[in-house]
């Protein structure tokens, strides 16, 4: 093979002679460049040298002194040769101003005239010259000796053959030629082999050979109708053909730049620069669909990189398109399903469906509803319809805004769709003269707004039309067509079965609600022992089983009740009801808040082992219960709970606290007794009772439910109880998921000014002196005219106290928004009423009292009973 490279017939030959020669002459040129530098080099060494000892000596002390001495020769001769060989000239030759010698190596010269050019030197310059002086060609220089006043006494002349300075370099030339052949020889044996690498490259083609395949292989790779790229292992693109160029729109200088710098799409780009193995994988480049096979260059040895293919395959793309369309639509459709009616809201389900329609189908979709539905209620055609949603790629849209009340022209898509039941398509809106006259300003400014076209299509649940909906196009310059109708009506199927289930939900929470509202107390009763204010929140779904009650009782007393029926449904709300009137049955009895509770279990026990709640109603397991009695003459409060949250209690001065009340199990589990607490509250105190659902939900649990309660009413000081009220619902979240009753009751204190008392013997006789002592107070009161009707009431019931009861006996009247007289004895025996006889003589008291008062009867405490009777006031 090497003897082929060194033919001369083959690429490989012709570069392996040429190459040769360009060795040869450039070491032929070097050498000769070295030896003329060398003698230009030893030229200057001589000047140089010889200037530096002539002027040393020239300027050496001694020198100008013996110029002028009689005889110079004697004394300048030694100094002369000892320079001469210390410094290595050849000659220093001492002169006077007319050229005569006084030195010389050799003495016969002294006195004789020097060869050379003085004339500079006498005028104080220095003279380089080359001469042929007696020892041979040499470089001399000739300089001035100056005395102290600067004038020329002298000469001195120094110089150095060429032969002494240059025969180093002429000793090494033979060194410099070996040099050189090694250097050749180096230099051929590397050609030979870069020739014989490029003549297996070659395949051992010549020129001729070499340029006919290069133009057959251009001619194909421009004429090919596939994109041919080559790309260097660095990323860099080596060759694109002119297909290539017109498939990625590559820039004209796109060769020999980094593949990622071309403008080609990321995912194209990166295929490109990673040289991976690819087969015929699609790329969307721009406007086409190109088909891309890929392949390292390096598989058998060759060099690093890649070599890409581009097949157009634009023709597949349409197809492509329509299969990207129906994923996408089958995506919407699970969208949809996922999406729309994720709430039993119809509302919300109807914003669900326009912003799902938005942008992937439509740039704006709108829902309108019979107004009817929006509150449960089945839908009444020839009524207006009402704005539920409306969703766009922009707000400024001039179509209807939300909560605007609509009724559609018998022209428009809307009103055909509802009248028909079927979707209706407007391709251009333009055109459609019964759409525009619907609102000529506001569908002028639609087609202005540039929205044309409108696909129109009724929310249809079985029989029943709810409304229907809207999407309009802007953007996209195409009409709805055919195909879209069919995946709007797909789309609006879907949301107007949640639509409906979100109407029959809100009709059925909208009864439930309205029951338990009608079970709850919808005034609070008059009464002056509290300032009340209160709240109930429903939950935010279903019903549940929260109440509340304010409840007079005697003595100018006042009863206040929370529960929680546990459970959600109509049968909660139904025990609930059962419960609050047990709970006024019970009340009206007088009985302490201990064995009122134990009442109650007893009652939700039955409740909950003899009935079964209706199907899809959860059962009801128990209640809580929290049981308070204020007295306002005493400022004495009685409690009891049954696993209900204890009260809060705030005082005059704005420091709040929860109660440590003993809690005592739930209604309906039985078996353990309740207790009782009795607690002096200051004139002017806030007691708080709630249900749970204020503290506790899914969010946070009781405990930090009860700091953030405690936390408002520190920061309520002085506020009045409806103030409070805000201020601890404002700290709830908008709807809560269970439900809240909150009462907030502020104390009063019936004065000593407003109660009288007196102590009565067991003596009939000291009858007529209570009722002096009653009469005078009335008369303190100016109540004098219930005078007469107090005394007959009081003679009654002291008398029966006497004659029945057992003492001591007590007496108290109280003006508060009654006038209420009481009668108190230690017997436990309870008076009835009953009708006399016309023959009996006695039995007519408490019938007497029955028919003067307002309200008469009985009440048990620790040391017996008190029988009480109420008057109006006048």
């Amino acid at each position: 093979m090497l003897r082929s490279a060194v033919t001369g017939r083959s690429v490989a030959g012709q570069v392996f002679v040429l190459q040769v020669v360009i060795v040869l002459l450039l070491v032929v040129s070097a050498v000769v460049a070295q030896v003329l530098q060398v003698r230009h080099d030893s030229d200057v060494e001589a000047g140089n040298r010889s200037l530096a000892v002539a002027e040393t000596f020239a300027n050496a002390p001694g020198t100008a002194a013996a110029l002028r001495s009689p005889d110079p020769t004697a004394l300048l001769q030694p100094r002369a040769e000892a320079t001469r060989r210390a410094t290595g000239v050849d000659f220093v030759v001492v002169m006077d101003t007319d050229g005569v010698r006084y030195t010389h190596p050799k003495t016969d010269r002294i006195g004789k005239k020097f060869v050379g050019s003085i004339g500079p030197a006498l005028a104080g310059g220095t003279v380089t010259e080359h001469v042929d002086g007696t020892i041979g060609p040499l470089v001399q220089v000739v300089v001035p000796v100056k005395d102290a006043g600067g004038k020329v006494v002298g000469l001195v002349s120094a110089g150095i053959t060429t032969a002494h300075v240059g025969g180093a370099a002429d000793r090494q030339l033979p060194l410099l030629l070996a040099a050189a052949a090694v250097a050749m020889a180096l230099a051929t044996a590397g050609t030979a082999l870069v020739s014989r690498r490029l003549l297996r490259q070659t395949h051992g083609l010549g020129p001729y050979e070499m340029t006919r395949m290069y133009e057959h292989h251009d001619a194909v790779l421009h004429a090919v109708r596939e994109g041919v790229l080559i790309v260097g292992g660095d990323g860099r693109l080596l060759l694109a053909n002119d297909e290539a160029h017109r498939l990625l729109g590559l820039p004209e200088d796109a060769e020999r730049r980094s593949v990622l710098e071309l403008g080609l799409d990321e995912e194209t780009a990166s295929l490109l620069a990673s040289g991976r193995v690819a087969t015929d994988e699609v790329h969307l480049v721009k406007d086409r669909l190109l088909a891309m096979n890929q392949r390292p260059t390096d598989l058998r040895g060759g060099p690093a990189g890649s070599v890409t293919t581009l097949r157009d395959s634009t023709e597949l793309r349409a197809l492509s398109g329509r299969a990207e369309v129906a994923r996408e639509r089958l995506n919407m459709l699970y969208d949809a399903g996922v999406g729309i009616g994720t709430s039993l809201d119809v509302t919300r389900t109807a914003e669900e469906l326009a912003r799902l329609a938005v942008p992937r189908f439509a740039d704006f979709a709108t829902v309108d509803l019979f107004e009817a539905v929006l509150v449960g209620d089945e839908p009444r055609p020839g009524t207006a319809l009402l704005r539920a949603a409306r969703a766009g790629i922009g707000e400024d849209a001039p179509l209807y805004p939300v909560g605007e009340r609509i009724r559609f022209v018998a022209t428009s898509p809307q009103a055909r769709s509802l009248t028909t039941g079927q979707s209706v398509v407007a391709p251009r809106l333009r055109g459609a003269s019964g759409w525009r006259a619907q609102d000529l300003e506001r569908t002028g400014q639609v087609l202005e707004y540039g929205i044309h076209s409108l696909i129109t299509v009724p929310l249809r649940a079985g029989s029943l039309v709810l409304g229907v909906a809207n999407f309009w196009r802007s953007q996209k310059p195409q009409p709805f067509d055919s195909e879209e109708l069919t995946l709007a009506e797909e789309l609006v199927a879907r949301a107007a079965v949640s639509i409906d289930n979100a109407r029959r939900y809100t009709r059925e929470h909208s009864l439930a609600v309205t029951l338990q509202r009608s079970l709850l107390p919808r005034s609070l009763p008059e009464q002056g022992a509290l300032d009340i204010a209160y709240r109930y929140l429903p939950a935010q779904s279903g019903v549940g089983g929260d109440w509340f009650d304010v409840l007079p009782l005697s003595g100018a007393r006042v009863a206040l009740v929370v529960g929680d029926v546990v459970g959600h449904g109509l049968h909660a709300a139904a025990t609930m009801g059962r419960l609050r009137t047990a709970v006024h049955n019970f009340a009206s009895l007088d009985l302490p808040p201990d064995e009122l509770l134990g009442l109650l279990d007893e009652l939700v026990g039955r409740i909950d082992q003899d009935e079964t709640p209706p199907e899809g109603s959860a059962v009801v397991t128990g209640a809580t219960c929290l049981y308070a009695v204020y007295d306002p003459v005493s400022r004495l409060c009685t409690m009891a709970r049954a696993g209900h949250p204890p009260p809060a209690l705030v005082l005059p001065d704005g420091g709040a606290e929860f109660l440590d009340l003993p809690a005592g199990p739930p209604l309906g589990l039985g078996g353990l007794p309740f207790e009782t607490a009795e607690l002096e509250l200051p004139e002017g105190s806030r007691l708080v009772l709630y249900t749970d659902g204020l503290v506790e939900d899914r969010e946070r649990d009781i405990d930090e439910g009860l700091e953030m309660l405690r936390d408002a009413l520190h920061r309520t000081p002085g506020a009045s109880p409806e103030d409070t009220c805000r201020a601890v619902l404002d700290r709830l979240p908008n709807r809560p998921s269970d439900d809240v009753a909150l009462i907030v009751a502020r104390t009063r204190v019936l004065g000593a000014d407003r109660v009288a008392e007196w102590q009565v013997p067991s003596d009939p006789a000291a009858v007529s002196q209570v009722r002096a002592s009653v009469t005078r107070q009335l008369a303190d009161w100016g109540l004098d005219e219930q005078a007469f009707t107090t005394e007959l009431i009081l003679s009654e019931l002291v008398t029966n106290a006497i004659r029945y009861g057992r003492g001591p006996i007590g007496v108290r009247l109280l003006r508060e928004r009654t006038l209420i007289c009481e009668v108190s004895d230690r017997s436990t025996t309870s008076p009835h009423l009953r009708y006399a006889a016309s023959t009996d003589e006695g039995g007519r008291g408490l019938f007497l009292v029955a028919q003067l008062a307002e309200r008469w009867g009985t009440r048990y405490t620790r040391e017996g009973k008190i029988i009480w009777a109420e008057q109006p006031l006048p």
